[in-house]
């Protein structure tokens, strides 16, 4: 998982650089090996694009941002971002495959 403060895309930007985290899903917090942190996700609404192709290919976060999410009836919530880079995930591979989560909101009627 790559981890995304949600101020990232605000002003998106590739050459801005991003804190990643490395995170496996547990139960509890009970036996954190010395060394490393925790890290909770909020939970909440996100919007789920599956990507094949290269991971330097920023197209799909255009596509996300400047189309699928000004058409949307949702806005950018204030929680992370993140990938999920499953056994499909090849790096800078045509064929890599990985899953882009965008926390989202619906749109205020007010």
């Amino acid at each position: 998982m790559q981890v995304y403060p949600s101020s990232y895309f605000e002003s998106f930007n590739p050459m801005t650089e991003f804190q990643k985290w490395a995170t496996v899903e547990v139960e509890d917090f009970t036996n954190v090996p010395q060394g490393l942190e925790t890290f909770v996700l909020e939970k909440g609404l996100y919007a789920v694009f599956d990507y094949k192709g290269l991971s330097s290919n920023n197209s799909i976060f255009q596509y996300i941002f400047t189309e699928w999410l000004p058409n949307s009836k949702y806005i950018l919530a204030n929680r992370p971002h993140f990938e999920v880079l499953g056994p499909n995930y090849k790096n800078n591979h045509p064929e890599s495959e990985e899953e882009i989560w965008i926390p989202i909101k619906p749109v205020s009627k007010t």
